[in-house]
Protein backbone atom coordinates (compact mmCIF):
# COMPACT_ATOMS: atom_id res chain seq x y z
CA UNK A 1 0.00 0.00 0.00
CA UNK A 2 2.43 2.51 0.81
CA UNK A 3 4.47 1.89 -2.28
CA UNK A 4 1.38 2.13 -4.57
CA UNK A 5 0.46 5.87 -3.12
CA UNK A 6 4.20 6.82 -3.05
CA UNK A 7 3.94 6.14 -6.99
CA UNK A 8 0.78 7.71 -7.64
CA UNK A 9 2.18 10.54 -5.97
CA UNK A 10 5.05 11.25 -7.78
CA UNK A 11 3.86 10.12 -11.30
CA UNK A 12 0.66 12.04 -10.82
CA UNK A 13 2.75 15.45 -9.64
CA UNK A 14 5.35 14.57 -13.10
CA UNK A 15 2.44 14.40 -15.60
CA UNK A 16 0.91 17.69 -14.30
CA UNK A 17 4.04 19.49 -14.06
CA UNK A 18 4.83 17.94 -17.49
CA UNK A 19 1.38 19.34 -19.05
CA UNK A 20 2.65 22.73 -17.85
CA UNK A 21 5.37 22.54 -19.69
CA UNK A 22 3.84 21.82 -22.83
CA UNK A 23 1.25 24.39 -22.94
CA UNK A 24 3.77 26.87 -22.44
CA UNK A 25 5.62 25.28 -26.29
CA UNK A 26 2.22 26.23 -28.21
CA UNK A 27 1.13 29.48 -28.80
CA UNK A 28 -2.10 30.46 -27.70
CA UNK A 29 -5.01 29.93 -30.74
CA UNK A 30 -7.09 32.60 -28.60
CA UNK A 31 -4.55 35.47 -29.52
CA UNK A 32 -6.14 38.54 -31.32
CA UNK A 33 -4.33 41.51 -33.39
CA UNK A 34 -4.63 44.63 -32.41
CA UNK A 35 -8.03 46.77 -32.33
CA UNK A 36 -9.23 47.98 -35.57
CA UNK A 37 -8.67 51.87 -34.34
CA UNK A 38 -5.25 51.23 -33.70
CA UNK A 39 -3.89 49.31 -36.57
CA UNK A 40 -2.56 52.05 -38.68
CA UNK A 41 -0.58 50.74 -41.52
CA UNK A 42 1.37 52.94 -44.62
CA UNK A 43 0.03 52.25 -48.18
CA UNK A 44 3.59 50.84 -49.08
CA UNK A 45 5.69 50.46 -45.92
CA UNK A 46 9.34 50.39 -46.83
CA UNK A 47 10.04 47.78 -43.70
CA UNK A 48 7.44 45.57 -42.62
CA UNK A 49 7.12 44.23 -38.68
CA UNK A 50 7.50 40.45 -39.76
CA UNK A 51 4.87 38.61 -37.82
CA UNK A 52 5.99 35.71 -35.32
CA UNK A 53 5.62 32.40 -36.32
CA UNK A 54 2.87 30.39 -34.71
CA UNK A 55 4.98 27.05 -33.98
CA UNK A 56 8.34 28.90 -32.76
CA UNK A 57 7.31 31.91 -30.04
CA UNK A 58 11.35 32.09 -29.69
CA UNK A 59 12.18 32.95 -33.04
CA UNK A 60 13.26 35.89 -34.14
CA UNK A 61 10.96 38.58 -36.74
CA UNK A 62 14.46 39.53 -38.74
CA UNK A 63 15.54 37.31 -41.09
CA UNK A 64 18.65 38.21 -40.05
CA UNK A 65 19.87 39.38 -37.08
CA UNK A 66 23.38 41.13 -35.91
CA UNK A 67 24.20 38.27 -33.95
CA UNK A 68 24.44 36.22 -36.93
CA UNK A 69 26.70 38.52 -39.15
CA UNK A 70 30.27 37.97 -40.05
CA UNK A 71 31.58 40.81 -38.38
CA UNK A 72 33.75 40.19 -35.41
CA UNK A 73 32.61 40.28 -32.19
CA UNK A 74 33.56 43.32 -30.51
CA UNK A 75 35.23 42.03 -28.01
CA UNK A 76 37.64 40.50 -30.32
CA UNK A 77 38.72 43.63 -32.68
CA UNK A 78 42.29 43.97 -31.79
CA UNK A 79 45.54 44.39 -33.37
CA UNK A 80 48.31 42.05 -32.56
CA UNK A 81 51.38 43.05 -31.48
CA UNK A 82 53.48 42.53 -34.66
CA UNK A 83 50.80 44.96 -36.47
CA UNK A 84 51.14 47.59 -33.31
CA UNK A 85 54.92 47.46 -34.13
CA UNK A 86 54.12 47.95 -38.24
CA UNK A 87 51.78 51.01 -36.83
CA UNK A 88 54.58 52.26 -34.85
CA UNK A 89 57.15 52.52 -36.87
CA UNK A 90 55.16 53.57 -39.82
CA UNK A 91 55.53 57.32 -40.93
CA UNK A 92 51.45 57.23 -40.98
CA UNK A 93 48.62 56.42 -39.90
CA UNK A 94 45.67 54.78 -41.67
CA UNK A 95 41.94 55.22 -41.69
CA UNK A 96 41.14 51.59 -41.27
CA UNK A 97 43.71 51.13 -38.16
CA UNK A 98 41.82 54.46 -36.10
CA UNK A 99 38.64 52.72 -36.96
CA UNK A 100 39.43 49.25 -35.14
CA UNK A 101 41.23 51.30 -32.52
CA UNK A 102 37.48 53.23 -32.02
CA UNK A 103 35.84 49.68 -32.12
CA UNK A 104 37.65 48.22 -29.71
CA UNK A 105 37.81 51.40 -27.36
CA UNK A 106 34.49 53.12 -27.91
CA UNK A 107 32.52 53.07 -24.24
CA UNK A 108 29.44 53.94 -25.61
CA UNK A 109 29.55 50.42 -28.05
CA UNK A 110 30.09 48.90 -24.63
CA UNK A 111 27.10 50.04 -23.56
CA UNK A 112 25.14 49.04 -26.15
CA UNK A 113 26.74 45.70 -25.94
CA UNK A 114 25.85 45.58 -21.82
CA UNK A 115 22.09 46.57 -22.55
CA UNK A 116 21.94 43.46 -25.12
CA UNK A 117 23.40 41.43 -22.24
CA UNK A 118 20.11 42.54 -19.69
CA UNK A 119 17.80 41.90 -22.25
CA UNK A 120 19.10 38.40 -22.61
CA UNK A 121 19.05 37.94 -18.98
CA UNK A 122 15.43 38.73 -18.96
CA UNK A 123 14.73 36.95 -21.43
CA UNK A 124 15.83 33.89 -19.98
CA UNK A 125 14.32 35.07 -16.37
CA UNK A 126 10.72 35.75 -17.94
CA UNK A 127 10.18 32.14 -19.04
CA UNK A 128 11.04 30.05 -16.06
CA UNK A 129 8.80 27.77 -14.33
CA UNK A 130 7.54 28.52 -10.97
CA UNK A 131 9.35 26.31 -8.47
CA UNK A 132 7.13 24.31 -6.30
CA UNK A 133 6.93 24.23 -2.70
CA UNK A 134 7.63 21.32 -0.25
CA UNK A 135 5.85 21.72 3.17
CA UNK A 136 4.66 19.45 6.24
CA UNK A 137 0.76 19.22 7.44
CA UNK A 138 -0.33 17.76 10.50
CA UNK A 139 -4.08 17.36 12.16
CA UNK A 140 -5.78 15.99 14.74
CA UNK A 141 -2.58 17.14 16.71
CA UNK A 142 -3.06 15.27 20.27
CA UNK A 143 -6.02 13.92 20.12
CA UNK A 144 -5.68 10.54 21.77
CA UNK A 145 -2.82 9.05 18.77
CA UNK A 146 -5.20 9.47 16.32
CA UNK A 147 -2.63 12.32 14.91
CA UNK A 148 -2.80 12.56 11.08
CA UNK A 149 1.27 13.62 10.17
CA UNK A 150 2.62 14.27 6.36
CA UNK A 151 4.32 15.89 3.16
CA UNK A 152 2.74 18.18 1.10
CA UNK A 153 4.01 19.32 -2.79
CA UNK A 154 2.33 22.84 -4.37
CA UNK A 155 2.96 23.35 -7.99
CA UNK A 156 1.78 26.47 -9.87
CA UNK A 157 0.69 25.28 -13.45
CA UNK A 158 0.84 28.58 -15.60
CA UNK A 159 -1.78 28.26 -18.30
CA UNK A 160 -2.32 30.74 -21.41
CA UNK A 161 1.02 30.07 -22.57
CA UNK A 162 1.93 33.32 -20.47
CA UNK A 163 5.60 32.03 -19.88
CA UNK A 164 6.04 31.29 -23.47
CA UNK A 165 4.88 34.36 -24.46
CA UNK A 166 6.97 36.14 -21.80
CA UNK A 167 9.67 34.72 -23.35
CA UNK A 168 8.97 36.19 -27.06
CA UNK A 169 8.35 39.41 -25.91
CA UNK A 170 11.63 40.14 -24.78
CA UNK A 171 12.91 38.37 -27.48
CA UNK A 172 12.10 41.07 -29.67
CA UNK A 173 13.95 43.14 -27.30
CA UNK A 174 16.87 41.36 -27.46
CA UNK A 175 16.91 41.58 -31.32
CA UNK A 176 15.92 45.45 -31.10
CA UNK A 177 19.19 45.74 -28.59
CA UNK A 178 21.37 44.21 -31.00
CA UNK A 179 20.09 46.00 -34.11
CA UNK A 180 21.44 49.24 -31.83
CA UNK A 181 24.31 47.48 -31.17
CA UNK A 182 25.28 47.77 -34.96
CA UNK A 183 23.79 51.14 -35.09
CA UNK A 184 25.85 52.03 -32.45
CA UNK A 185 28.78 50.88 -34.69
CA UNK A 186 28.25 52.71 -37.49
CA UNK A 187 28.01 55.80 -35.18
CA UNK A 188 31.29 55.14 -34.56
CA UNK A 189 32.86 54.54 -37.70
CA UNK A 190 31.09 57.96 -39.08
CA UNK A 191 32.40 59.93 -36.41
CA UNK A 192 36.37 58.66 -36.97
CA UNK A 193 35.44 59.49 -40.72
CA UNK A 194 34.61 62.57 -40.14
CA UNK A 195 36.81 63.74 -37.08
CA UNK A 196 40.06 61.71 -39.98
CA UNK A 197 38.74 63.95 -42.92
CA UNK A 198 38.75 67.15 -40.71
CA UNK A 199 42.72 66.42 -39.39
CA UNK A 200 43.32 65.34 -43.04
CA UNK A 201 42.50 68.76 -44.19
CA UNK A 202 43.60 70.31 -41.72
CA UNK A 203 47.09 68.65 -42.17
CA UNK A 204 46.86 69.78 -46.04
CA UNK A 205 45.98 73.25 -45.21
CA UNK A 206 49.17 73.33 -43.34
CA UNK A 207 51.43 71.42 -45.98
CA UNK A 208 50.15 74.25 -48.42
CA UNK A 209 51.05 77.15 -46.25
CA UNK A 210 54.66 75.61 -45.69
CA UNK A 211 55.19 74.77 -49.23
CA UNK A 212 53.68 78.18 -50.62
CA UNK A 213 56.24 80.30 -47.79
CA UNK A 214 59.37 80.05 -49.71
CA UNK A 215 57.37 81.58 -52.56
CA UNK A 216 56.26 84.27 -50.88
CA UNK A 217 59.92 84.64 -49.66
CA UNK A 218 61.41 84.40 -53.05
CA UNK A 219 58.80 87.29 -53.74
CA UNK A 220 60.26 89.59 -51.39
CA UNK A 221 63.87 88.27 -52.58
CA UNK A 222 63.11 89.70 -56.19
CA UNK A 223 61.27 92.98 -55.07
CA UNK A 224 64.38 93.77 -53.08
CA UNK A 225 66.60 93.11 -56.11
CA UNK A 226 64.70 95.37 -58.41
CA UNK A 227 64.20 98.18 -55.89
CA UNK A 228 68.01 97.78 -55.65
CA UNK A 229 68.23 97.73 -59.56
CA UNK A 230 66.24 100.74 -59.52
CA UNK A 231 63.37 99.00 -61.14
CA UNK A 232 60.83 99.07 -58.11
CA UNK A 233 59.85 100.67 -55.29
CA UNK A 234 59.41 100.33 -52.12
CA UNK A 235 55.96 99.63 -51.78
CA UNK A 236 56.51 96.76 -53.62
CA UNK A 237 58.91 95.61 -51.33
CA UNK A 238 56.62 96.20 -48.45
CA UNK A 239 53.53 94.60 -49.83
CA UNK A 240 55.88 91.02 -50.52
CA UNK A 241 56.45 91.39 -47.00
CA UNK A 242 53.09 91.49 -46.03
CA UNK A 243 52.31 88.59 -48.03
CA UNK A 244 55.09 86.68 -46.28
CA UNK A 245 53.68 87.84 -42.90
CA UNK A 246 50.32 86.48 -43.81
CA UNK A 247 51.39 83.55 -45.03
CA UNK A 248 53.19 82.87 -41.95
CA UNK A 249 50.43 83.35 -39.90
CA UNK A 250 48.02 80.78 -41.99
CA UNK A 251 51.24 78.35 -41.06
CA UNK A 252 50.40 78.78 -37.45
CA UNK A 253 47.28 78.91 -37.45
CA UNK A 254 46.85 75.84 -39.59
CA UNK A 255 49.18 74.37 -36.88
CA UNK A 256 46.88 74.94 -34.25
CA UNK A 257 44.10 73.61 -36.45
CA UNK A 258 45.72 70.38 -36.79
CA UNK A 259 46.64 69.67 -33.51
CA UNK A 260 42.95 71.06 -32.63
CA UNK A 261 41.90 68.15 -35.06
CA UNK A 262 43.88 64.85 -33.81
CA UNK A 263 42.64 65.77 -30.48
CA UNK A 264 39.33 65.58 -31.13
CA UNK A 265 40.11 62.40 -33.94
CA UNK A 266 41.67 60.94 -30.82
CA UNK A 267 39.07 61.30 -28.82
CA UNK A 268 36.88 60.24 -30.89
CA UNK A 269 38.90 57.19 -31.70
CA UNK A 270 39.24 56.86 -27.82
CA UNK A 271 42.78 56.77 -27.48
CA UNK A 272 42.99 60.71 -26.37
CA UNK A 273 47.09 60.60 -25.80
CA UNK A 274 47.75 59.55 -28.81
CA UNK A 275 50.27 61.81 -30.44
CA UNK A 276 49.95 63.71 -33.45
CA UNK A 277 51.10 61.92 -36.46
CA UNK A 278 51.54 61.92 -40.14
CA UNK A 279 47.88 60.39 -41.69
CA UNK A 280 47.77 58.56 -44.53
CA UNK A 281 45.90 59.91 -47.61
CA UNK A 282 43.04 57.42 -48.06
CA UNK A 283 41.32 56.36 -51.39
CA UNK A 284 39.51 59.49 -52.75
CA UNK A 285 35.43 58.89 -52.95
CA UNK A 286 34.20 58.35 -56.57
CA UNK A 287 32.68 62.00 -58.29
CA UNK A 288 30.21 59.90 -60.21
CA UNK A 289 26.64 60.96 -59.90
CA UNK A 290 24.35 59.27 -57.62
CA UNK A 291 20.57 58.07 -57.70
CA UNK A 292 19.49 59.53 -54.48
CA UNK A 293 16.33 57.42 -54.07
CA UNK A 294 18.42 54.63 -55.34
CA UNK A 295 20.35 55.18 -51.75
CA UNK A 296 16.95 55.75 -49.89
CA UNK A 297 15.87 52.92 -50.45
CA UNK A 298 18.89 51.09 -49.36
CA UNK A 299 19.62 53.00 -46.37
CA UNK A 300 16.19 51.77 -45.16
CA UNK A 301 16.51 48.67 -46.11
CA UNK A 302 20.07 48.09 -44.34
CA UNK A 303 19.75 50.43 -41.78
CA UNK A 304 19.46 48.67 -38.12
CA UNK A 305 18.30 51.71 -36.50
CA UNK A 306 15.21 50.99 -38.35
CA UNK A 307 15.87 47.42 -37.65
CA UNK A 308 15.67 48.10 -34.10
CA UNK A 309 12.09 50.18 -34.87
CA UNK A 310 11.14 46.70 -36.45
CA UNK A 311 12.15 44.85 -33.68
CA UNK A 312 10.21 47.33 -30.95
CA UNK A 313 7.02 47.33 -33.12
CA UNK A 314 7.34 43.07 -33.51
CA UNK A 315 7.32 43.50 -29.24
CA UNK A 316 4.71 45.60 -28.98
CA UNK A 317 2.55 43.22 -31.09
CA UNK A 318 3.64 40.26 -29.19
CA UNK A 319 3.38 42.17 -25.78
CA UNK A 320 -0.56 42.70 -26.73
CA UNK A 321 -1.00 39.08 -26.87
CA UNK A 322 0.55 38.82 -24.00
CA UNK A 323 -1.48 40.65 -22.07
CA UNK A 324 -4.60 39.14 -23.73
CA UNK A 325 -3.87 36.26 -22.42
CA UNK A 326 -3.13 37.01 -19.14
CA UNK A 327 -6.41 36.72 -17.73
CA UNK A 328 -6.73 32.73 -18.19
CA UNK A 329 -6.17 31.97 -14.57
CA UNK A 330 -3.21 29.42 -13.01
CA UNK A 331 -3.98 26.24 -11.64
CA UNK A 332 -2.70 26.08 -8.38
CA UNK A 333 -2.19 22.00 -7.58
CA UNK A 334 -1.29 20.52 -4.13
CA UNK A 335 -0.78 16.86 -3.58
CA UNK A 336 -0.11 15.17 -0.05
CA UNK A 337 1.42 12.23 1.42
CA UNK A 338 0.68 10.96 5.19
CA UNK A 339 0.55 8.70 7.78
CA UNK A 340 -2.87 8.55 10.39
CA UNK A 341 -1.50 7.28 13.47
CA UNK A 342 -5.38 6.20 14.77
CA UNK A 343 -5.34 3.48 12.20
CA UNK A 344 -1.59 3.04 11.19
CA UNK A 345 -2.48 3.59 7.49
CA UNK A 346 -1.28 5.92 5.30
CA UNK A 347 -3.17 8.16 2.67
CA UNK A 348 -2.52 10.68 0.18
CA UNK A 349 -4.79 14.05 -0.74
CA UNK A 350 -5.33 16.26 -3.85
CA UNK A 351 -5.94 19.63 -3.86
CA UNK A 352 -6.52 21.56 -6.89
CA UNK A 353 -7.72 25.58 -7.43
CA UNK A 354 -7.69 28.70 -9.29
CA UNK A 355 -8.64 32.25 -9.36
CA UNK A 356 -11.88 33.24 -11.24
CA UNK A 357 -11.21 36.46 -13.26
CA UNK A 358 -14.47 38.16 -12.35
CA UNK A 359 -13.62 41.70 -11.16
CA UNK A 360 -9.85 41.97 -12.84
CA UNK A 361 -9.77 40.63 -16.61
CA UNK A 362 -6.88 42.97 -17.39
CA UNK A 363 -8.44 45.42 -19.61
CA UNK A 364 -6.02 48.13 -18.27
CA UNK A 365 -3.01 46.76 -19.45
CA UNK A 366 -4.16 45.63 -22.80
CA UNK A 367 -5.36 49.27 -23.32
CA UNK A 368 -1.65 49.96 -22.50
CA UNK A 369 -0.41 47.64 -25.14
CA UNK A 370 -2.11 48.42 -27.98
CA UNK A 371 -0.82 52.09 -27.51
CA UNK A 372 2.72 51.04 -27.02
CA UNK A 373 1.83 49.37 -30.56
CA UNK A 374 0.80 52.39 -32.15
CA UNK A 375 3.40 53.86 -30.65
CA UNK A 376 6.09 51.72 -31.84
CA UNK A 377 4.68 51.62 -35.29
CA UNK A 378 4.26 55.59 -35.50
CA UNK A 379 8.29 55.53 -34.31
CA UNK A 380 9.13 53.56 -37.14
CA UNK A 381 7.38 56.19 -39.73
CA UNK A 382 9.26 59.07 -37.74
CA UNK A 383 12.96 57.05 -38.59
CA UNK A 384 11.82 56.97 -41.84
CA UNK A 385 11.01 60.58 -42.76
CA UNK A 386 14.14 61.46 -40.55
CA UNK A 387 16.13 59.22 -42.61
CA UNK A 388 14.59 60.83 -45.40
CA UNK A 389 15.48 64.16 -44.49
CA UNK A 390 19.18 63.81 -43.47
CA UNK A 391 19.75 62.39 -46.54
CA UNK A 392 18.12 65.38 -48.47
CA UNK A 393 20.64 67.25 -46.11
CA UNK A 394 23.60 64.92 -47.11
CA UNK A 395 22.71 64.85 -50.80
CA UNK A 396 22.82 68.54 -51.32
CA UNK A 397 26.29 68.51 -49.48
CA UNK A 398 27.91 65.54 -51.75
CA UNK A 399 26.42 66.88 -54.80
CA UNK A 400 27.34 70.44 -53.96
CA UNK A 401 31.16 69.27 -53.12
CA UNK A 402 31.41 66.83 -56.10
CA UNK A 403 30.92 69.18 -58.95
CA UNK A 404 33.37 72.09 -56.66
CA UNK A 405 35.94 69.17 -56.64
CA UNK A 406 35.59 68.87 -60.30
CA UNK A 407 35.80 72.28 -61.10
CA UNK A 408 38.59 72.15 -58.84
CA UNK A 409 40.83 69.83 -60.63
CA UNK A 410 39.83 69.90 -64.29
CA UNK A 411 39.67 73.35 -64.53
CA UNK A 412 40.78 76.15 -61.82
CA UNK A 413 43.70 74.61 -60.17
CA UNK A 414 46.07 73.81 -63.29
CA UNK A 415 44.48 77.52 -64.45
CA UNK A 416 45.63 79.26 -60.98
CA UNK A 417 49.21 77.51 -61.35
CA UNK A 418 49.66 78.34 -64.73
CA UNK A 419 48.79 81.96 -64.22
CA UNK A 420 51.08 82.17 -61.37
CA UNK A 421 54.13 80.66 -63.06
CA UNK A 422 53.30 83.20 -66.03
CA UNK A 423 53.21 85.90 -63.60
CA UNK A 424 56.32 85.13 -62.06
CA UNK A 425 58.35 85.35 -65.43
CA UNK A 426 56.64 88.70 -66.28
CA UNK A 427 57.05 90.11 -63.10
CA UNK A 428 60.96 89.02 -63.51
CA UNK A 429 61.50 90.36 -67.29
CA UNK A 430 59.43 93.16 -66.09
CA UNK A 431 56.16 92.79 -68.14
CA UNK A 432 53.77 92.92 -65.11
CA UNK A 433 53.21 95.48 -61.80
CA UNK A 434 54.00 93.67 -58.58
CA UNK A 435 50.19 94.24 -58.22
CA UNK A 436 49.17 91.80 -60.69
CA UNK A 437 52.20 89.40 -59.21
CA UNK A 438 50.80 89.54 -55.89
CA UNK A 439 46.92 88.74 -56.68
CA UNK A 440 48.20 85.63 -59.47
CA UNK A 441 49.54 84.43 -55.61
CA UNK A 442 46.93 84.88 -53.61
CA UNK A 443 44.55 83.71 -56.02
CA UNK A 444 46.68 80.34 -56.43
CA UNK A 445 46.67 79.94 -52.45
CA UNK A 446 43.18 80.30 -52.08
CA UNK A 447 42.36 78.09 -54.55
CA UNK A 448 44.51 75.40 -53.30
CA UNK A 449 42.72 76.01 -49.81
CA UNK A 450 39.14 76.00 -51.06
CA UNK A 451 39.97 73.05 -53.47
CA UNK A 452 40.76 71.05 -49.86
CA UNK A 453 38.59 71.96 -48.36
CA UNK A 454 35.60 70.97 -51.15
CA UNK A 455 37.78 67.62 -50.98
CA UNK A 456 36.65 67.46 -47.07
CA UNK A 457 33.37 68.48 -47.75
CA UNK A 458 32.93 65.24 -50.33
CA UNK A 459 34.31 62.71 -48.07
CA UNK A 460 32.41 63.60 -45.40
CA UNK A 461 29.52 63.64 -46.98
CA UNK A 462 30.22 60.35 -48.42
CA UNK A 463 31.27 58.73 -45.04
CA UNK A 464 27.61 60.00 -44.08
CA UNK A 465 25.74 58.46 -46.65
CA UNK A 466 27.92 55.49 -46.83
CA UNK A 467 27.60 55.31 -42.90
CA UNK A 468 23.36 55.13 -43.36
CA UNK A 469 22.96 58.46 -42.13
CA UNK A 470 24.22 57.50 -38.15
CA UNK A 471 26.65 59.93 -36.11
CA UNK A 472 26.77 60.68 -32.40
CA UNK A 473 29.31 57.85 -31.84
CA UNK A 474 29.86 59.18 -28.17
CA UNK A 475 25.92 59.78 -27.35
CA UNK A 476 24.27 58.46 -24.93
CA UNK A 477 23.13 54.49 -25.63
CA UNK A 478 19.28 53.69 -24.71
CA UNK A 479 19.22 51.36 -22.25
CA UNK A 480 17.09 48.01 -22.98
CA UNK A 481 14.68 48.62 -19.78
CA UNK A 482 13.67 45.24 -19.44
CA UNK A 483 13.29 42.94 -15.98
CA UNK A 484 11.63 40.12 -14.78
CA UNK A 485 8.14 41.73 -14.56
CA UNK A 486 6.25 39.56 -16.65
CA UNK A 487 7.01 36.59 -15.34
CA UNK A 488 5.90 38.38 -11.61
CA UNK A 489 2.95 38.90 -13.78
CA UNK A 490 2.34 35.41 -15.07
CA UNK A 491 2.92 34.03 -11.84
CA UNK A 492 0.52 35.99 -10.08
CA UNK A 493 -3.31 34.81 -10.75
CA UNK A 494 -5.07 37.92 -9.33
Amino acid sequence: MHQRVRLWFVSGFIGLSSLGCQTAARHSARSSPPPAHMRVAPEAPAIAASPIPETDLGKATDDSSPADSDQEPLSDIRLTAAEEDTVAGSPSVSLQYLESVALANNPAIRQASAAAYKAMGARQQVGLLPNPTVGYFGEQLGDAGTDQHGVSLTQTIVLGDKLALNACVLSQSVQAQLWELEAQRYRVLTDVRLRYYDAMAAQQRLRAAEEFIPVAQRGVEIARSRKEAAEGAQPEVLQAEIQQNELELLQQRATYAFQAAWKELSATVGQPRMLPTELAVPNPPSTDPRDWEDAYNSIVARSPELRAANSRIARASMNLRRQQAQPIPNLELQLGFGRDLGTDSEFGRVQAGMPIPVFNDNRGNISTAEAEYCRAFHDRERLQMSVRARLARAAQEFDSARAAVRRYDEAILPKASESLRLSEQAYETGEFNFLQVLIARRTYFDTTLQAIDARRELAQAAATVDGLLLSGGLADVPDAGEDDSLRGQALDGQ
